[in-house]
Order: C-alpha cells, then sequence, then structure tokens
C-alpha cells in the first residue's frame, strides 16, 4: 500500500505525469517487447499501429491514479481491464514485467525529473493496482473453474462447423476436443482465443454470437484487410482444426430489469446483441433490434433474426438501415430521428455496439434523445476508448 507521503508525491507529481503520459505508454510498448519479447503475442500489434493500446493503458493508469481512494469506483472503472485480462490469460508472474517496463519508461521520458522518491511512490502506486487487478482476475478464474463445464488456463477446441453469414462474417462452431460438457457464459460476452499462425503465437478475444448450449460455442469473425487471425481463419481454416480457449468475459450484459431493450449495432457489432435478444425475449422483455449494414451484402444473420420475429412477433421489432443499395427497412445512416421513433421509452436499457464513430453517434443520439448515461451500455471490440457524450 502507498503510505501518506507517497500519496501526497503522486498528487503532486500526477500533472506532469499526465502531462507526458501518452510519450510514457508510447514507450513502454516497444521497451517491454525489446525486453520480454514473448509477450508480444499477447497484444494485437494492429492496436500497437494505430495507438489504441497505449492510449487505453494511459487512460487506465490516470483513471487509477483519481479513483485509488475509492475502491468501489476502482474496480467499476477497472471492469473492463479486467475482462480483458482474463480473456488472454494474464497471470499474476506477467505484472512484474509490466511494473519494471512501465518505471523505465517514465524514466526515460521524464528523466533526472523522476527522483528516487517519486520513482518509489508510482512504483508503489502500481503495486497497489497489480494487487488489485491480480486478486480480481484470480476470483474470475475462480468462479468459471468452479461452473459445470468450466476450466482454468487454456482448453483445446475443434472447428465442428464453418457458416458464411454474409460477404464479410463466417461464423465458425468450436466444440471441446475432449468431449466434455463447456460452461455457459453469459449473453453478450466474448471469449478469447490463442492460435499459433506460421509458428508465431496469437491471441485474439471474439464475441460469442451464440446463445449457451453447455455443448460448444460459436463466434462469428469479419474478415480485416490485413488482419492476421481473421485471414487466417476465413481461408486456411478448415473443419477439425484445433485453437485453444480461455474463459468467457465481458461487461456487456443483460441488466436485471424487466425494461424494454433496445439493441443497436453497426456492421459485425451485430455478435453481441444476437444472444442479448434472444434472452430477453425469453424473459418476456420488449425488445427493439436495429442494424445498420453497409448494404445486402454485408447484412449478416438476416435468416436468424426472421426465425427469432417469427418466434417473438409480439415483442421483437426489428429495422436495418443500409446506407447504400435497396433491401432495407430504411435507406442511409441510423439518424437521430430513427432512433427517436424506435425508442420504446426513456427507461429502455440501450445497447450498442460497431465502429467507434458509429457508436459515438448512437450514444449522442441517445443521450440528447433523454436516455440517461446509466442506461447506455457499450464495449468496444478492441481497446476501449472515450465516447463524445460518454
Amino acid at each position: 500500500m502507498t503510505t501518506s507521503a507517497q500519496d501526497a508525491i503522486i498528487d503532486a507529481t500526477a500533472p506532469i505525469v499526465a502531462e507526458h503520459l501518452d510519450a510514457i505508454t508510447a514507450r513502454f510498448y516497444p521497451l517491454m517487447f525489446e525486453r520480454y519479447p514473448e509477450v508480444r503475442a499477447v497484444f494485437n500489434q494492429a492496436h500497437q499501429a494505430d495507438g489504441g493500446q497505449p492510449k487505453a493503458l494511459a487512460r487506465g493508469v490516470l483513471a487509477y491514479v483519481g479513483l485509488r481512494g475509492k475502491p468501489h469506483d476502482v474496480q467499476t472503472a477497472m471492469a473492463s481491464v479486467i475482462s480483458k485480462h482474463v480473456s488472454l490469460g494474464i497471470q499474476p508472474s506477467q505484472y512484474p514485467i509490466v511494473g519494471e517496463c512501465l518505471m523505465a519508461a517514465i524514466g526515460e521520458v521524464l528523466g533526472d525529473a523522476v527522483t528516487a522518491e517519486i520513482a518509489d511512490a508510482w512504483g508503489a502506486l502500481y503495486n497497489d493496482l497489480a494487487a488489485l487487478l491480480i486478486a480480481a482476475e484470480a476470483e474470475r478464474y475462480q468462479e468459471f473453474a468452479q461452473r459445470p463445464g468450466g476450466w482454468e488456463g487454456l482448453r483445446e477446441f475443434r472447428i465442428a462447423a464453418m457458416e458464411r453469414e454474409c460477404e464479410v462474417i463466417r461464423s465458425f462452431y468450436l466444440e471441446p476436443v475432449d468431449g466434455a460438457p463447456v460452461a455457459d457464459a453469459l449473453p453478450g460476452q466474448y471469449i478469447g482465443l490463442r492460435l499459433t499462425i506460421d509458428g508465431d503465437v496469437v491471441h485474439r478475444h471474439y464475441s460469442l454470437s451464440g446463445s449457451p448450449n453447455g455443448r460448444g460455442y460459436r463466434i462469428s469473425v469479419k474478415q480485416e484487410a490485413g488482419g492476421v487471425v481473421s485471414n487466417y481463419l476465413h481461408q486456411r481454416a478448415r473443419l477439425g482444426d484445433t485453437l485453444e480457449l480461455l474463459p468467457p468475459a465481458g461487461e456487456l450484459v443483460l441488466d436485471q430489469s424487466d425494461a424494454p431493450v433496445m439493441l443497436i449495432s453497426g456492421g459485425v457489432g451485430q455478435t453481441p446483441m444476437l444472444p442479448l435478444a434472444r434472452q430477453a425475449l425469453k424473459q418476456g422483455r420488449r425488445v427493439c433490434y436495429v442494424h445498420a449494414a453497409r448494404d445486402a451484402q454485408h447484412h449478416a444473420f438476416v435468416g436468424e433474426l426472421s426465425a427469432l420475429l417469427a418466434e417473438y412477433p409480439d415483442r421483437l421489432t426489428k429495422v436495418c438501415a443500409y446506407e447504400r443499395g435497396e433491401g432495407g427497412d430504411v435507406q442511409g445512416r441510423l439518424e437521430r430521428d430513427l432512433l427517436a421513433r424506435l425508442l420504446p421509452d426513456r427507461d429502455a436499457q440501450c445497447y450498442f455496439v460497431g465502429p467507434q464513430p458509429f457508436m459515438s453517434a448512437v450514444n449522442r443520439c441517445l443521450s440528447e434523445l433523454g436516455v440517461p448515461e446509466s442506461h447506455r451500455r457499450f464495449e468496444h471490440f478492441g481497446p476501449s476508448r472515450p465516447l463524445d457524450a460518454a
């Protein structure tokens, strides 16, 4: 635990660290990969290249500095970090590596301004944060391992089936190699994958697009230009191929109320919405399902949604907007007026996932329509970023 003297040092130096934090985190990752190349596999290098991961780390550090005296607020702020770590199988032994390289990056960027006392204070701060995350992650690992069909660490799964959902999205049905049951994930969660591609180990996480069934999982993957894993799965994966899965995680889960649910997605953002929609409908809740697709060729899960509408015609409203071409329920992008007409009421629980500009626009519209922040829920597929009105 930091001492009162160290807390005073942290408070006094936090503005300086914050001013240089982007430079610190930008230096931290190359430094860590140089010293410990074995950890590179855990990180999506595309998010390193576009700066998303370093910026997410910087925001996390600053959030902890500001909230460290409020344990409940810290847990809330770090929930998505903990989930991402669980999906990557992060272990306690990896935290000293991060601490060492983070402090080295601070020293390189700030130079002689970092006295021994300042270094000790910030090192103690990091150790406190690491201890909090390690404890929370251990609890998640243990809880999942104790479920029927749960496991700890990696578990081998085989590709039992593949299905083309649209021009750029393909679903993969994964069943355990050992033939034993698998624990149910919460609808809306994602799962971590570890694959070996051309001799290199890589980690990714994908939303679970199927409802829990106790036998296996379904992920639905969009083929991204230059995407190492997505292109491998689309072009080279075959039935019977094996990969390793880590425990499911994620915070985009259905609330416990009986309020109407509005699910808004763009592109491959549909993947967590499908199991959320089915869960809400089974609970007897009204669901408004709104999806934005580029065109008919990029509109996935059409048959699945039609079947869901046939099963729940009185409680499910389904609207798809096509940005171009014909065939959608509406033409053009999702606009505020359309969302205003579809919004069940201001008490509705609204979930939205899609590209960053899409989520920012939806969040802003919902805010303007009077939906409280506590009823607006979203999740990034990559590193978390702030939304305009969040």
